[in-house]
């Protein structure tokens, strides 16, 4: 049942070829030569050296004549939007992901591992500082306060991990994975299989089947659940403690662990890299328990884990919220009506307040979905500049206090409507049962 409690986020591999892009964007950031197709991003493997690098493309340029047929394509849709006010956010877009890209300045590509590393720095300071104070002061008035803070540490500590994964941290590919690792296994997430598994969301996003981080479930496996896992699935809190068990088994209807190197989830090419992340996510486990003996359980349990679960509730709030929860209820995709850029423009940013800043800046989430390469700290001036192409499609987040309170309403309501998708078609919206509310209520 735990398996069934659901999903996750968040390294990333070649995006997929576009169904309906692939004509105009067939180039991608590892391709040398314009006619390679994506499988000359894999690098060639030695029995004798470690591949440390991630695989991250997305289009760069296109061709002139491609450029000509987008024209063509975005006119015909243009045409058939003129006089008809109302938006249809499950249409395709009159704008291309090059378009997107050209309206970003370049200097927004740019990664500073200098920079990148004092992020590390500063988080790594304030989490050891608050674990001294608390230890120091030691009352019942001041643990209550340090676990909101220090689970709001842990998850900044995942977010520049995170960044690792996708190899916006900075270019050196085993710097990457050096402090991916450090990072993730100091919070108990396999730092590797997490990476495998976020690149398959990144490539698959806003696809029913494909998407691996808080995708919908189609009705059929909706009505096949059994109503205690139901309840458990949309209920708070229940669906904010999904995360540890989301690593062991995934989310309903897939198979696999991020812990294991024969799981679903992975290339055969890639083993290496899930014992490896494994084995220090044992060592962390192994560091704990010697630490409980030292300081006593009671002092870890204040310490760490009680903020390990504030980390989790943080992971899987931000991570539903960045695609569920719109006032106007969004499109998932499946068959020939996905692609990569109208996957991608069912996300949505969100405005976190104070928190922004100590999160490294998470909810400027569209530009990120469409271009995870760009580093965290250049996103929200990326997203400006492309709100002018994006129009609609971009969605402006509700202003938050100092505080993202107004948030807990979003997740609350969403878990009330948002709970599965027709088994048929290919542009697709949540569905509501209202048996569930009325059982939840009881």
């Amino acid at each position: 049942m735990a398996s069934l409690l659901l999903s996750d986020c968040c390294g990333v591999r070649p995006l997929p070829v576009l169904s309906r892009m692939s004509k105009r964007y067939p180039q991608s950031v590892c391709s040398i030569a314009p006619k390679k197709s994506l499988l000359s991003c894999q690098p060639i493997s030695s029995p004798f050296r470690r591949n440390w690098g991630l695989n991250v493309s997305t289009p760069l340029k296109v061709t002139q004549f491609e450029e000509e047929e987008e024209s063509k394509e975005v006119k015909e849709i243009e045409s058939k939007s003129e006089g008809n006010d109302d938006f249809d956010p499950g249409l395709p877009p009159p704008f291309g992901l090059a378009d997107i890209r050209a309206a970003i300045p370049k200097h927004c590509w740019v990664k500073n591992p200098w920079r990148s590393m004092s992020y590390v720095v500063r988080d790594l300071a304030i989490v050891f500082g608050l674990a001294a104070v608390a230890m120091h002061l030691n009352n019942w008035i001041v643990w209550p306060l340090y676990w909101l803070a220090q689970g709001t540490m842990f998850w900044a500590l995942f977010v520049l991990g995170h960044d690792c994964g996708h190899g916006s941290f900075s270019n050196d590919a085993k710097l990457n994975s050096v402090v991916g690792h450090l990072l993730h296994s100091s919070i108990l997430v396999p730092y590797h299989g997490w990476r495998i598994s976020h690149r398959t969301h990144h490539q698959n996003h806003g696809h029913v089947e494909k998407d691996e981080s808080w995708h919908p479930l189609p009705e059929k496996l909706f009505r096949s659940l059994d109503n205690a896992t139901r309840k458990l699935r949309f209920t708070l809190p229940f669906p904010m403690l999904a995360f540890p068990f989301y690593l062991l088994s995934r989310s309903p209807g897939k198979s696999g662990s991020h812990f294991h190197p024969s799981s679903d989830l992975f290339q055969p090419n890639e083993k290496k890299d899930i014992i490896t992340s494994t084995t220090c996510w044992l060592a962390m486990v192994g560091i704990l328990g010697a630490l409980s003996f030292v300081m006593g359980p009671i002092n870890i349990l204040k310490l760490y884990l009680i903020p390990y679960w504030g980390f989790v509730m943080w992971l899987d709030l931000v991570t539903y919220l960045h695609h569920h929860g719109h006032d106007d209820k969004l499109p998932w995709y499946r068959g020939k009506e996905w692609s990569y850029l109208r996957g991608g423009l069912t996300t949505l940013d969100r405005d976190y307040g104070w928190i922004n800043n100590i999160h490294h800046d998470i909810g400027t989430h569209v530009i990120h979905h469409l271009f995870p390469q760009i580093p965290h700290y250049h996103l929200i001036e990326a997203t400006e500049a492309a709100k002018p192409v994006l129009g609609k499609y971009y969605r402006e987040p509700e202003k938050s206090g100092p505080f993202p309170l107004h948030l807990f309403g979003v997740l609350a309501r969403s878990l009330k409507r948002d709970h599965y998708v027709s088994d048929t078609g290919d542009v697709l919206y949540y569905q509501t049962d209202p048996k569930l509310n009325k059982s939840s209520q009881n």
